[in-house]
């Protein structure tokens, strides 16, 4: 199901930004831009916003645990994990070893 989900959210990523360098594109060749640069022009911009957009649906389905001692920065991000292995890298996050000073 989470695979699906995520299949879903990519493929919405990819049709939200050719749409938007198509809408680019046409706002562009109103000003009689030429057709080679026009068409670098929105593959530049369909590869900025995918980008885009896989970050933003890689970072809502990551989950982040980080020890709670004040001044440490230990941290671990998990990707599409299931709820035991979620757990399990919460407790390892809890419980650490920490380096004296």
């Amino acid at each position: 199901m989470k695979d699906t989900r995520h299949r879903v959210l990519i493929t919405g990523a990819v049709a939200v930004s050719a749409a938007l360098a198509v809408l680019v594109g046409v706002r562009l060749s109103g000003y009689g831009v030429p057709v080679a640069l026009l068409l670098a022009c929105c593959l530049s911009c369909v590869a900025t916003f995918s980008s885009l957009l896989f970050r933003l649906v890689g970072a809502w389905s990551t989950t982040t645990h980080r020890c709670t001692r004040p001044g440490c920065d230990f941290r671990v991000s998990l990707t599409h994990a299931d709820a035991a292995e979620n757990r399990r890298w919460q407790e390892i996050a809890a419980r650490h070893p920490h380096r004296s000073h």
